[in-house]
C-alpha cells in the first residue's frame, strides 16, 4: 500500500495503526516533509521490515510511477496542505497538492492499475451549515476558503477518475481530527501548547463557531475498515457527533490543565470564516459497521496529557518558519477583549 503524507498527523498515525493492526499490508509512506510532515513521528516504526519511507512530492509523477509500479496494490491518499490561515495567506501551495498532486496520484494509478484508491477530503468542502441541519454525501458544496475550494477539486477529480475511467475511487470525508502529534497551527495544539506556556490563546471573532471532533484513532479505524472492504465505493461522511463551539473547546482544556480562563484572546475574526460544520455520517456506519469508540472527553485529555509528556515535539515544530507564520496571522490583530468560556450555543 501508499500512503501519501504517512509522515503528518492523520498520516504517522494511521501508518502506525496499519502496521499494529494489519500484518498483511506492507506500507510506502511518500511524503516530501513540509513544515507539518515530520520524519520523527514515525521513529518508532522505522525499523519494521514491513514499512519504507520515499522522500518525495505526490505532484512528481515520475516518483509515483516508480512507486506504483513495484506492485502497489491500492492508494490512501492523505497528503495535502490542510491549514485554512496559510491558505487565505497564499492559495498556492493548495492548488499544487491538493488539485495538481491528487491528478498525478490519480493519472498514475489508472496507469498501472491499482485496485484501490482512497481519497481522504474534508467537511469543510461544504461550507457552513445551518444550526440544526446536517449535511448528506449528496449535499452542494460549497466551499468558503481556498483551502476548502482545493479539497472540493480534489474530490470532483477523483469522482471523474472513477466514472471516466472505472478507477475503484472511495472518498472519505471526515471531521475535525485530534489527537497525539497534530501540528500546534490546529486549534486544539495550539491552545494546549500556549496554555501550557501561559501564553495568551487567539481565538477568533466571538468564539462560538462550532466543529465537530473525532478522535485520529477513531478515523484511523474506519480508514482500515474501508479498505478491508473493497466494494465500498463512492462517497462517505465520517463524523463521531462531538460538535463543540471552539470558546467552550478551550476553556475545557484551561480546565484539564489547570490554567486560567484569563488566558484567552479574542482576536478579529478570519477571512469567510465558516460558523459551523455537521455531517451526516450514517451511512458509513450503516454500511461499513463503525462506530467511534473514543469519548471526546476522554480523549481530549489524554490528548492533553500528551503534549504535556512530549514537550520536545512541541520545541521542534516551533520553528523559525513557523514563528514567523504566528506573527503574520495573529500578530496584526487586535485583540478585542478576555472572557471566561461560555456554553453558549453557535447562532448563524
Amino acid at each position: 500500500m501508499l500512503v501519501t503524507g504517512g509522515a503528518g498527523f492523520v498520516g504517522s498515525n494511521f501508518v502506525r495503526h496499519l502496521l499494529r493492526n494489519a500484518s498483511e499490508i506492507e506500507v510506502i509512506n511518500l511524503d516530501k516533509l513540509t513544515y507539518a510532515g515530520n520524519a520523527d513521528n514515525l521513529l518508532d516504526v522505522s525499523a519494521d521490515s514491513r514499512y519504507r519511507f520515499v522522500l518525495g512530492d505526490i505532484a512528481d509523477a515520475r516518483i509515483v510511477d516508480s512507486i506504483l509500479q513495484a506492485g502497489v496494490d491500492s492508494v490512501v491518499n492523505l497528503a495535502a496542505e490542510t491549514h485554512v490561515d496559510r491558505s487565505i495567506l497564499d492559495s498556492a501551495p493548495f492548488l499544487h497538492t491538493n488539485v495538481l498532486g491528487t491528478q498525478v496520484l490519480l493519472e498514475s494509478a489508472r496507469r498501472h492499475n491499482i485496485r484501490r484508491f482512497i481519497h481522504v477530503s474534508s467537511d469543510e468542502i461544504y461550507g457552513s451549515v445551518q444550526k440544526g441541519e446536517f449535511r448528506g454525501e449528496d449535499a452542494t458544496l460549497a466551499p468558503s476558503s481556498p483551502y476548502a475550494a482545493s479539497k472540493a477539486a480534489g474530490d470532483h477529480l477523483v469522482s471523474a477518475y472513477a466514472r471516466t475511467y472505472g478507477l475503484p475511487c472511495l472518498i472519505l470525508r471526515p471531521s475535525n481530527n485530534y489527537g497525539p502529534r497534530q501540528f500546534p497551527e490546529k486549534f486544539i495544539p495550539l491552545v494546549i501548547a500556549n496554555a501550557l506556556d501561559g501564553k495568551p490563546l487567539p481565538i477568533y471573532g466571538d468564539g462560538l463557531h462550532e466543529r465537530d471532533w473525532m478522535h485520529v484513532e477513531d478515523f484511523c479505524a474506519a480508514l482500515l475498515c474501508a479498505l478491508r472492504m473493497p466494494e465500498a465505493l463512492g462517497v462517505y461522511n465520517i463524523s463521531a457527533n462531538n460538535p463543540m463551539v471552539n470558546l467552550n473547546l478551550a476553556g475545557e482544556i484551561l480546565r484539564i490543565l489547570g490554567k486560567p480562563t484569563s488566558l484567552v484572546r479574542h482576536v478579529a475574526d478570519r477571512l469567510g470564516h465558516d460558523r459551523r460544520y455537521a455531517m451526516d455520517s450514517s451511512s458509513f456506519r450503516r454500511d461499513l459497521g463503525w462506530e467511534p469508540k473514543i469519548p471526546f472527553e476522554e480523549g481530549l485529555r489524554s490528548t492533553v496529557k500528551w503534549y504535556e509528556a512530549n514537550a520536545q515535539f512541541l520545541e521542534r515544530t516551533r520553528t523559525a518558519e513557523y514563528c514567523r507564520f504566528y506573527e503574520r496571522n495573529y500578530g496584526h490583530r487586535i485583540i478585542v477583549s478576555h472572557v471566561k468560556a461560555s456554553r453558549s450555543a453557535p447562532e448563524d
